[in-house]
């Protein structure tokens, strides 16, 4: 049985799909961009601070679950800009402590303009 991910603590879908779905112990979420929840706009301007904000929209989309992000099992992470990577690695390592799977490319662009994105697959079983 699928159940979808609806939080108002994370942005909303911005098109046809859902923050996620969970089926049986996985749950497999969106990608997260660097939106304001309460808003739908676009929080910040460099590498860092987009990065940051996608973390607190991955860090709410964990919460509904009940898990955090050591949880996560593997993640797909884009960015606009390959220069960006290490900018972004500082801010991704902060979080993603367990060292999740990982793929990590450089997009011709992303949605809203955004400089990054990442989904996630987590374990969410008990």
């Amino acid at each position: 049985m699928l159940k979808y991910v609806d939080t108002k603590n994370a942005p909303a879908a911005i098109g046809p799909y859902s923050q996620g779905i969970v089926v049986n112990d996985l749950a497999f979420f969106s990608g997260a961009i660097p939106l304001c929840a309460e808003t739908g706009e676009v929080v910040g301007t460099t590498i860092e601070e987009q990065a940051e904000q996608v973390m607190k929209n991955i860090s709410a989309l964990l919460e509904s679950q009940g898990v955090d992000f050591k949880n996560v099992i593997k993640t797909t992470c884009f960015l606009a800009d390959m220069n960006d990577f290490a900018a972004f690695n500082a801010v991704y390592g902060k979080y993603f402590v367990g060292n999740p799977a990982r793929s990590c490319v450089a997009v011709k662009g992303l949605p809203k303009g955004v400089l990054c994105e990442v989904e996630t697959i987590a374990y969410v079983g008990k």
